[in-house]
């Protein structure tokens, strides 16, 4: 994936995973982008401790991946805040 595309869909997987997570008003676009590049990092490599393929493109699958880890890490760092 392009650097273009990484931005547009961690900015979409960050911002669906605050609205899951309920941490929408926290955070903005710039930390939405970021959560949700690091949140596909995150999902790949749980997915590939269980077997499975990681992000592989633009599709469902790798949008449920994604939005898997975003939401992990957004729950790692609310338990670190406490």
């Amino acid at each position: 994936m392009g650097i273009i595309l990484w931005i547009i869909f961690g900015g979409l997987v960050g911002w669906v995973a605050s609205l899951v997570m309920k941490s929408d008003a926290e955070q903005g676009i710039v930390l939405n982008v970021i959560v949700g590049v690091v949140g596909a990092v995150i999902g790949g490599w749980l997915m590939s401790l269980l077997g499975e393929s990681g992000v592989g493109g633009f599709n469902l699958y790798s949008f449920l991946v994604a939005l898997l880890g975003a939401c992990a890490l957004i729950a790692i760092v609310r338990a670190l805040r406490r």
